[in-house]
Formats: structure tokens, sequence, C-alpha cells
């Protein structure tokens, strides 16, 4: 297959799961462009937005949409590590003895809803570390590998929620996006009520399979970025870090800490994703600054002023994409 053909399979691929996504979820047009990313980079996803939202029902409609293993997890105080992973239990054998067999948790699947994420204790999340790096989990003794493509899609309520524990720094850093759900518009609002209280509900078919998207996921990997493209993506990443010679003002001002090497390999990841979803096989500028929000949000650290003055993650972003030039001649001047 030639790659015009495979670039044209992957847009039919994502506009089809698109599609099937549109059937459920009204609106919310870049939440679940935003979740597409994630799926065909292969990397982990947080929804973060008050409860009622939808942000359970996206992830499972794309589980649906999936033919792939699902599981979910409801998070809560009392979840422990054990209940995520699995734990040995005692069983008897036909020949009468006694022995233990390791009983798989819920994390063995392809696409893992971790709902609610952070109802849960700090001790809790920390399982889900290894699994979202090394895609992974050592239990009894073993280490068991899991299964490809693995995802954990994370929904968690604002973090000034009662009852909420904000999560370790580390687990943060290894999720793909933080995407902001936000309240429907009267219109979109009119639309879920039409949908919900009546007595039909939309039929979701299985549009990919995982061989497919495994295919799909490789292709991501295989589109070239340019060098001045690549090269923003550094210098937005290097602006994060405040008391350095790359960066602007307002990362000295309101962050302790800037985004790890994660938000660069995110960016170019994410700029891959949608430009093979608009039909190109090259990264542009536009493809990296689009992706800068919700790949960059959760890696950066406010320090005691920002939080003081309310100052959030996307406004210290947004001042850096403006602040840092695409061409990068331009950037040595400044």
């Amino acid at each position: 297959m030639s790659t015009e053909q495979r670039i044209q399979s992957f847009r039919e691929c994502y506009s089809r799961l698109q599609a099937e996504i549109g059937k459920v979820i009204v609106g919310q047009n870049e939440i679940v462009e935003g979740t597409l990313n994630a799926v065909f980079a292969g990397g982990h996803l947080l929804l973060e937005g008050v409860p009622g939202l939808g942000k359970t029902l996206l992830v499972r409609t794309l589980g649906e949409a999936l033919d792939l293993s699902f599981n979910r997890i409801q998070f809560t105080p009392d979840l422990m590590p054990a209940d995520i992973l699995g734990t040995n239990l005692v069983v008897e054998t036909p020949a009468g003895r006694r022995e233990f067999q390791f009983q798989r948790g819920p994390i063995f699947a392809h696409l893992i809803l971790a709902d609610e994420i952070n109802r849960a204790t700090p001790k809790t999340q920390s399982a889900l570390l290894e699994a979202m790096q090394e895609k992974q989990v050592t239990a009894g003794g073993e280490v068991r590998k899991l299964g490809e493509p693995f995802f954990v899609m994370a929904t968690q309520n604002p973090i000034d929620q009662e009852g909420t524990y904000p999560l370790p720094e580390a687990q943060l850093d290894r999720f793909f996006f933080k995407l902001l759900v936000g309240y429907p518009n009267a219109g979109e609002l009119t639309e879920v009520l039409d949908r919900t209280t009546g007595g039909g509900r939309a039929q979701v078919n299985r549009v990919l399979d995982r061989q497919t998207l495994l295919e799909l996921q490789s292709l991501v990997r295989e589109a070239p970025v340019a060098a001045h493209v690549k090269d923003y993506a550094v210098r937005l990443v290097l602006a994060t870090h405040p008391r350095t010679e790359t960066a602007v003002p307002i990362a000295t001002q309101y962050l302790r800490f800037g985004s790890s090497p994660r938000g660069a390999q995110t960016l170019i990841l994410a700029g891959k994703v949608r430009a093979l979803a608009a039909g190109r096989f090259n990264v542009s500028f536009d493809d990296i600054q689009a992706s800068a929000l919700p790949a960059l949000r959760h890696r950066l650290i406010l320090n005691f002023e920002a939080e003081a003055e309310g100052v959030t993650t996307d406004h210290i972003l947004a001042q850096i994409l403006k602040e840092t030039p695409r061409d990068a001649v331009a950037a040595a001047a400044k």
C-alpha cells in the first residue's frame, strides 16, 4: 500500500470513529478530537470537569466503537492497589492440594476507564504508574506484560471539590493530554435532552479492530517532522523552564517547574496525528501550536505567587505561545 493510500485509510478510520462517538456525544468537538488524538498516538488521557458533563460516557462510547477489551474501574477512597492490579489467591487443585494462583485485576485490558481517579488515595493512584509507562504490572513477585495497545482514559473532578486527592506529578506527566471539559451551550443542552429523555438509544458500531489500530499508530510514528518544526516544539518546552536562559518572563514569575521531555514528545506525536487526520504527511507549526495546551497544561507546576493570584497554566502557556517565535532566526535574535 502506498503512502497516499495509508494516509487516506487513516483519515477514513479517524472520521468513522469520530462519527460513531458523535452518535452519543453532543458537541464537545475539541474534546472528541483530543481523545482521538491520544488514541492514535498511543497515549493516555485525562479528562477533567465537574460531574455530569459526559466524561465517562465519552470513554464508554469509545470503548464500544473500538474492538478492544474494555474495563471500567470506579475509584473510591477505599479502593486498594490489589483491586486494580490483582492478587494471589489460595485455590485448591483437583488433586486436593492448595496453591497460590494469581487473580488478574481489571488493569488487564486494552482500554481502561479510570473513573473519578482523584477520588482514590495517592497510594492507589500510584498503582497505575508502572502500567502507564512500562505497560506491565509487577504483582505477586512476577512481571506480567499488558496487551497492546494499552490506554488509560481517566476522568477527574476539579481538585477543589469535596473528597478529591491531587494526582502525583509523576503520574500526571504520564498522561498524553489533559482535556478540560466545559459546560454545553443552550443548543447542545437542548440536543442532550432530546437524546436522553426519549425512548431511543443510539447504536454504536465497532469500527476499528486491534490490528488496524496498531498499524495506524505505526503510521503516526513514521510521519516525518521538518527540523524547523521540531525546533519550534523544543523551544516551546524550553520556554517553560523558569530561571533559565530560554525561559519567557511569565514562566520565571509564576512557575516552579516547567515541562518534562515528555511534553516535547507529546507535541510532536500530537502534531503528527493532526497532520494525518487532515490528509497531510508533514507536520506544520499550526499542528504544534494547536496541541500545546492539552499537551503541556498538566506538566507545569505553579509557584505560590501564581496560586495566590489565580493564574492558570493555560494563561501562562498562551503567553508562551505568543512570545515564542516560530522562526528560529527570530528566536536567536531575541
